[in-house]
């Protein structure tokens, strides 16, 4: 007698293996996606422990919300937008200050070049972490996922107005921290 097992799944029987709460497909799910999601994390936390915090909360969003999810568009494109609005989720939870008007930055804004491409990806991730929560939020909003500035002040119930005045200020402080001075 000979047996044959088939060694991969298509995506559509993963997904409904993980709909069906089978533990081994959630594993699958959650080992072949752990990296990207994470980085994603990595860009919206100060730290790491928080970013894994912020990995399994929208791993739990994921599983629970995984019968909302239609075909037609990229299972980790969709997954990556489920874990984006869990950090900005997590942000709007965290988040006790207060955004300046756009009027407030425009004296802000440096004719200086182009100083963060002299810098590697770890001292601009390190660099980014380190700001305050609002600012962090709105630069990877806008600058890394390519929302604008309309879409973010849905997002995170703001002005336009303020998006655009929060990454004038996220930059500055950016680039201060990359040229040490902070």
């Amino acid at each position: 007698m000979e047996y044959t097992l088939r060694l991969s799944l298509t995506e559509s029987e993963l997904i409904r293996a993980c709909i069906s709460q089978e533990k081994w497909a959630q594993q699958m799910l959650y080992e072949n996606n752990y990296g990207a999601l994470m980085a994603v994390c990595m860009r919206y936390s100060r730290t790491e422990d928080e970013a894994l915090d912020l990995l399994h909360e929208g791993f739990i969003k994921i599983f629970t919300q995984l019968h909302k999810y239609q075909p037609e568009t990229a299972l980790s494109a969709w997954m990556k937008r489920v874990v984006i609005n869990n950090c900005i989720d997590h942000y709007r939870r965290q988040s006790r200050f207060r955004t300046a008007e756009i009027d407030e930055a425009v004296h802000l804004q440096s004719p200086e070049a182009d100083a963060i491409s002299q810098y590697s990806e770890k001292e601009i991730l390190d660099s980014i972490r380190k700001l305050p929560p609002a600012y962090r939020t709105i630069f990877n909003l806008y600058v890394i996922e390519g929302f604008s500035h309309k879409e973010i002040g849905e997002k995170m119930n703001i002005t336009e107005s303020t998006s655009r005045s929060n990454l004038v200020k996220a930059r500055i402080k950016l680039k201060n921290f990359l040229l040490g001075n902070t």
